[in-house]
């Protein structure tokens, strides 16, 4: 995986090239879990959204995962929509103009976050796959 280098605030488009890079190194072991995971890129999250967070602004929110994690899946569910990670362009900007993180890092640090709610996973887990897939970046996915 490149890491880019942007001076200007990227578009939907590169902040989603980004993100499927982040799920093509995953570890394979997860790699298999998240296929079917649909990745969106969207401005803001909704008002929905907004309202059902909670949310005081809409730059709080960077990243959400909806649908069903997998430890919480069962053969017997009934159809349900798609599992989906969305990803907030314009608060992600926000957070990288304000610390001067890397932004791909920010992203792919989102994105690993959004998969572990996907896998159930906790923080400690996250934080794990997180380290696991940033050294599996410099190699080519199985």
């Amino acid at each position: 995986m490149t890491d880019r280098i942007f001076s200007t605030a990227p578009t939907l488009d590169e902040i989603e090239t980004i993100a499927l890079e982040t799920l093509a190194h995953l570890p394979p072991r997860f790699r298999r879990h998240a296929e079917g995971v649909i990745v969106r890129i969207e401005e803001f999250p909704d008002e929905e959204v907004e309202r059902e967070m909670d949310l005081e602004s809409p730059f709080d929110l960077m990243g959400l995962y909806t649908g069903v994690s997998i430890d919480q899946q069962s053969v017997n569910d009934l159809p349900r929509p798609p599992n989906m990670i969305f990803l907030y362009r314009r608060p992600l900007l926000d957070y990288w103009c304000e610390t001067g993180e890397d932004l791909p890092h920010l992203v792919r640090h989102v994105m690993i976050h959004e998969m572990g709610h996907h896998f159930g996973f906790s923080d400690a887990d996250m934080e794990a796959l997180e380290a696991e897939a940033e050294e599996g970046a410099g190699s080519n996915p199985a």
